[in-house]
């Protein structure tokens, strides 16, 4: 395809997707022209599907794309953008904070529509009966550190056992609060669902027997609590249809509490037994036989996780860790996705020297980056730019991979409560291994994290494009022509 042909094409594709100033962004892969728009409602897709060349259009996650076909659309990109950059009045425009601010927004708002299967709100329902307990778990694993603390130095013991009672009181009753939130989330009566939770940490179950076996008191944990109430709402509700009046204020909750609480000694109770220890038995493989590459997996796909909002199955995972062993062996490696973060905007605020609306948002967003609070960073700067999103993914895999290499060489260590990360997550650390060798590796993979988000992001997160676009001074056009054309290609 000649050049004048190729030039065409991107002229007759412009108009239609609402012309220059309704492009955010332009790339390409084998066979697409990868549009961000300002306002889609502007694309004619008919018009589009009609025009020679083109093979077809997609609407994608971020991007409206034109199938061109290889090769074609490697000739076309370059002359689609050209026409972009004549076409601007003034100039290419400069992205600002504010312009990835409303991109970030634009994709938070698509991910919950994503997000918006029956899967996937259950799921949220889910992690809206243990959310509410993250500050009393958080609370509870401090005191818990610094007993632990205390205790080794030889410190006040007289203090000792009363800071253990203190920490562990929750996790002996956890069970009940979950049912309380479950039945609460889920329409039913919350203190009937906290009634037949009860009964799992009752120390009496140890007289009876479930499956030839005798039960024991916690047996199933926040599964089994999670199981129970699930039931003692299904049938809170059968009685609430069938029950008269009258007769409702007394036999449904007796009800409710016998039948529950019935199947959840003879049969729930073993049954969540066994999936609590399948998980922790998993996970401790994972780790122990994995080691980097387990570490490499879990850090790089979290971030998709959370966009995907299947992190939100994490939650009773890791409570489940907790109860078992006391601490969670999964969310330091998940954290790391956080350091891959945090070393992805600092390139990008290298990257853009001239923008500083831009690295603004990364100055602002970088404390609460440290300390494991991401979102501002995804949505503030990595995600709306697309590339270093991916590039922060990398650092979390490599940090990852170092705490899964040293939990295979026998640094086992892991969380005592879910929520903080980052730096945050070093008073909750504990481990096999002893508080320094733990704390050691965790800040090791912080730092590996860091370094490997940003050099993947400063070497590969931007195209010549996007430097043209971005790094620039608000008050001034981007450089055109020849003098964008010195800028390296760095992908």
């Amino acid at each position: 395809m000649s050049t004048d042909k190729n030039r065409a094409t991107a002229a007759a594709i412009l108009p239609l997707v609402g012309g220059p100033d309704n492009i955010v962004s332009v790339a390409h892969c084998m066979t697409r022209l990868r549009i961000g728009l300002r306002d889609r409602s502007l694309v004619d897709d008919a018009a589009l599907r009609a025009l020679p060349g083109v093979l077809g259009v997609v609407e994608g996650d971020d991007t409206y794309q034109v199938v061109l076909g290889p090769g074609v659309v490697a000739r076309v990109t370059p002359e689609f953008e050209a026409l972009v950059e004549e076409g601007s009045p003034a100039g290419p425009r400069t992205v600002t904070a504010g312009d990835l601010a409303e991109r970030g927004a634009a994709l938070k708002e698509a991910r919950k529509a994503r997000n918006a299967t029956p899967f996937k709100l259950f799921l949220r329902r889910i992690a809206d009966v243990f959310v509410p307990l993250i500050p009393a778990l958080i609370g509870c694993g401090v005191i818990a550190g610094l007993n632990g603390l205390l205790a080794n130095l030889g410190w006040a013991p007289a203090v000792v056992p009363a800071l253990a009672a203190i920490a562990s009181g929750f996790m002996s009753l956890i069970a009940v609060f979950v049912g309380f939130n479950t039945a609460k989330e889920f329409g039913g009566t919350p203190v009937l669902g906290g009634a037949v939770a009860s009964v799992i940490v009752f120390p009496g179950v140890a007289k009876i027997d479930a499956f030839g076996e005798p039960l024991s008191p916690g047996q199933g944990g926040v599964l089994g609590a999670l199981a129970a109430a699930l039931l003692a709402v299904r049938v809170e509700r059968w009685c609430r249809r069938r029950v008269p009046g009258t007769l409702d204020v007394l036999v449904t909750p007796t009800l409710t509490v016998l039948v529950t609480g019935l199947v959840t000694l003879y049969g729930l109770m073993f049954l969540a037994g066994e999936a609590a220890a399948a998980i922790g038995a998993f996970a401790n493989w994972l780790l122990a036989a994995g080691g980097a590459l387990a570490g490499l997996v879990l850090g790089g796909l979290f971030l998709p996780l959370v966009m995907l909002g299947l992190h939100q199955a994490l939650i009773p995972i890791h409570t489940t860790l907790i109860e078992q062993s006391g601490y969670t062996v999964l969310l330091p490696i998940l954290a790391m996705a956080g350091a891959g973060q945090v070393g992805a905007a600092l390139a990008v605020y290298c990257r853009l020297p001239r923008n500083g609306s831009v690295r603004g948002t990364v100055r602002s967003a970088l404390p609460a980056g440290f300390l494991g609070v991401g979102e501002p960073l995804i949505y503030g700067v990595s995600l709306p730019l697309g590339r270093p999103f991916v590039t922060a993914c990398v650092g979390g895999a490599a940090g990852g991979a170092f705490v899964g290499l040293c939990n295979q060489l026998g640094v086992a260590f892991g969380s005592k409560a879910i929520g903080p990360s980052g730096w945050a997550l070093f008073p909750l650390l504990d481990g096999t291994s002893g508080t320094g060798v733990t704390i050691a590796v965790y800040a090791g993979g912080l730092a590996v994290g860091y370094l490997a988000g940003f050099a993947a992001t400063y070497f590969f997160g931007f195209t010549k494009r996007m430097l043209a676009d971005l790094d620039t001074d608000a008050g001034t056009a981007a450089p055109a022509g020849p003098a964008a054309a010195k800028e390296p290609v760095r992908a």
